[in-house]
């Protein structure tokens, strides 16, 4: 058995359940319920996390409550940090989304394709929920339930429609939560400094 193959294997059951589901969910892809989530994951997309991100900022600003801007610019480069990681890897992998994948399509591979049918590995869209949500339950900790509900709920409901594997978004996710991870210890660090020079 080739070295190739060996490497293969584990994920092999991670792609089935990822085809089974794109076989079960296809057929309804178009109906209205479908359709409704898939409009609500939108929540996820860059324009609308980054919206979401600045008017904390600005709610901030207006109530000049000094954390609410802190987690409105945590939230954004959580998200920025977030999409230049899912840009690195969607650069290197080729996957078909199950909207339009045929026959082993559903299997990532490395290559690059920029076109958006061509890029499901990972989901941006779990990326930068799950970043703000983590930049912003590191601010609010009392909201980080609703904060990850949130996230899980945008994340998720890119698989209904068709638009991501299981694996993607869970994939999007992990990046997401590294992201955030990243940007608030760096945030806490740089806390400590300017708190030991003061």
């Amino acid at each position: 058995m080739s070295k190739k193959k060996r490497a293969a294997k584990p994920a092999e059951p991670v792609f089935e359940i990822d085809k089974k589901v794109r076989k079960a969910l296809l057929p309804y892809r178009e109906t209205k319920p479908v359709e409704a989530i898939g409009r609500l994951s939108q929540i996820g997309d860059q324009a609308q996390l980054r919206v979401l991100a600045g008017g904390t900022v600005v709610f901030g600003l207006v109530r000049r409550d000094p954390r609410m801007i802190g987690a409105g610019v945590r939230m954004l480069i959580a998200h920025e940090v977030a999409t230049l990681m899912k840009d690195f890897v969607k650069r290197r992998v080729i996957r078909a989304r199950p909207r339009s994948a045929a026959g082993k399509e559903h299997k990532p591979r490395k290559g690059r394709d920029t076109r958006k049918e061509a890029s499901s590995f990972p989901s941006g869209h779990s990326a930068g929920a799950v970043a703000v949500a983590r930049a912003a339950a590191a601010v609010y900790p009392q909201h980080a339930a609703a904060a990850n509900v949130a996230a899980a709920g945008v994340s998720l409901a890119r698989i209904p429609g068709c638009a991501h594997y299981p694996s993607d978004v869970a994939a999007g996710a992990a990046i997401g939560a590294v992201a955030a991870g990243l940007v608030n210890a760096a945030w806490r660090q740089a806390a400590r400094l300017v708190a030991r020079r003061a």
